[in-house]
């Protein structure tokens, strides 16, 4: 589902504050940089905002955001809503003993780890990143959030990369996005 289709007018400032970045960080992929809606304090507490208003009173006890930008969001929505905030990370980036999956990405392979016993059986999550493209990603964050017992109750993202068709890859599972870009690749 995207929140774009509501017609929210604090949409549209969204979606002109994201600039697109040719062949970066490879030849042919159309970056979609949000730290230019960063810059902007009115649109960037509204990209807070509208997450805020959909997830507010879920009973969502874990937000886990996607490294690094998924760590930009997802702080104060978990924060706003009530919520802990648990980040997902790149290899070697954490402390003591932690989970991990491999995935593929648009370019290229990776991993996601999270600290053993940082998730508890049963807690409703909410995944966090800032763009949802290939979707592989997303399938790692919940493939690890599952892993320890969690129900992943949606993952929400600022971009969708419709293109690129990774709403499909999440097997059903519910996905909510502010804008959709279809400038991806050249």
């Amino acid at each position: 589902m995207s929140a774009y289709r509501d017609e929210d007018p604090r949409l549209h400032g969204i979606k002109t504050k994201i600039r697109v970045v040719p062949n970066f960080p490879k030849p042919g992929i159309m970056f979609q940089d949000i730290t230019t809606l960063l810059l902007d304090p009115r649109v960037f507490k509204d990209t807070i905002d509208l997450f805020v208003e959909r997830y507010k009173g879920k009973n969502i006890s874990v937000v886990a955001g996607i490294e690094a930008r998924g760590f930009i969001f997802g702080s104060p929505i978990a924060l706003a809503i009530g919520a802990k905030f648990v980040p997902l990370r790149k290899p070697k980036k954490l402390p003591g003993k932690v989970i991990s999956q491999e995935y593929i990405l648009e370019y290229g392979r990776d991993c996601l780890e999270m600290h053993v016993g940082a998730v508890e059986p049963g807690e409703r999550a909410l995944v966090v990143d800032d763009l949802i493209a290939t979707g592989g990603t997303l399938c790692a964050a919940m493939d690890l959030l599952e892993r320890v017992g969690a129900e992943v109750v949606e993952c929400g993202c600022v971009i969708e990369l419709p293109e690129l068709k990774g709403r499909e890859r999440l097997n059903g599972k519910p996905l909510h996005v502010l804008v959709e870009c279809f400038e991806c690749c050249e």
